[in-house]
């Protein structure tokens, strides 16, 4: 059980970092819906593997806490 909360500790400090990492396209204007401007980017490159990471990691992180709460 100490070990499911150990990893969860660092499973959060990652997604944390993942999270921080991603860029903003649009900046803080894309909130308010004048961002963007219709044009569409692909993810490329380390941009993918932060997107497909964060992705893995927050999978992996619930199915922990769910463990955590089972156990």
């Amino acid at each position: 059980m100490e070990i499911i909360s150990i990893a969860q500790i660092i499973l959060s400090v990652l997604l944390i970092v993942f999270i921080l990492f991603q860029q903003k396209s649009g900046g803080g204007s894309a909130i308010f819906g004048s961002g963007g401007g219709g044009v569409s980017f692909k993810k490329r490159g380390p941009e993918k593997f932060l997107f497909y990471g964060t992705i893995v990691l927050s999978i992996i992180f619930f199915s922990l806490a769910i463990a955590n709460l089972i156990i």
